[in-house]
């Protein structure tokens, strides 16, 4: 394993080790603390000890694919965010990596490294604003969240109400301990706390 520091943002997994550390060192020289895994389980070892917020994965990997180690990991944390990457493209698993997967992007070998290095960079924003939505949504009850969902699409709390099948008062009590929780003074505020953007 390579790594900058002891903290590594951004993990490559390949089971080409050479590859794997090579594609870690070109990042670390973008100025991202990175880990290079041969093995999806060396990965996920490291990841429970210390989550990454972006992982370049190969897609062919012998006995797991690269998708099926994202959903596996994805079950214990929503927030990593994957870029695939594979010798082997094709329009179906392009498709696949985005839409199925999660993948916010979806390179070919060799990696052009400017589009590396741009999907790493948006893999990290979207990473840092999942956690965060993630932080904020921690503490609700099940009701609380769902008036959340509610109210940061813009619905009235008449709506919520009729919706849940609740009163009134009933949701305005969920929105007094969601803002009281939040420690926000809005509905604005509420809507870029859902974004990830406060």
């Amino acid at each position: 394993m390579t790594q900058s520091s002891p903290i590594a943002t951004v993990a490559v997994l390949d089971d080409d080790a050479d590859l794997a550390q090579s594609i870690a060192r070109l990042l670390i020289r973008h100025g991202h603390h990175t880990a290079a895994f041969c093995a999806p389980e060396l990965l996920l070892a490291a990841h429970t000890a210390s989550p990454f917020a972006c992982i370049v994965s190969d897609i062919q990997m012998g006995e797991i694919d690269g998708f099926s180690f994202a959903e596996d990991l994805r079950r214990h944390d929503p927030g990593v965010a994957f870029v695939f990457m594979t010798a082997w493209p094709t329009t179906a698993h392009a498709v696949d990596a985005v839409r199925r997967h999660g993948g916010l992007d979806y390179l070919e070998k060799p990696i052009a490294e400017p589009r590396l290095a741009a999907a790493v960079l948006e893999g990290l924003a979207w990473s840092l604003r999942e956690r965060r939505i993630q932080a904020v949504s921690a503490s609700f009850t099940r009701r609380e969240r769902e008036v959340y969902e509610l109210l940061v699409l813009g619905h009235s709390n008449k709506e919520i109400a009729d919706r849940l099948a609740i009163s009134i008062r009933t949701v305005e009590d969920h929105r007094a301990a969601i803002v009281t929780k939040t420690r926000t003074n809005g509905l604005a505020q509420l809507v870029a706390l859902s974004r990830g953007e406060a």
